[in-house]
């Protein structure tokens, strides 16, 4: 998939995760699960490529709500392991 595809399908699940004014620290798999079956439905996904999306869009939402954020001084608080 290119990475235009994969933006608009990341953009399409941050605005409903948005608009239901989720926390972007959810891991209530039961809340998850709407976005999850959203994007198998919407854009033909399996189970892991769906959850994989929804925790890069859980992700981005977080790092576009940062400020003045450097992913290298501060990944571990994403739980992202930059060296």
């Amino acid at each position: 998939m290119d990475d235009e595809a994969r933006n608009f399908q990341v953009a399409q699940i941050a605005e409903l995760i948005t608009n239901d004014k989720i926390s972007l620290d959810e891991h209530d798999q039961k809340k998850l699960q709407k976005y999850i079956d959203y994007a198998k439905s919407e854009f033909q996904l399996s189970d892991d490529e769906s959850m994989q999306l929804v925790n890069e869009t859980f992700l981005y939402l977080k790092l576009t709500e940062a400020k003045d954020y450097d992913p290298l001084q501060q990944a571990d608080k994403f739980g992202a392991g930059f060296s």
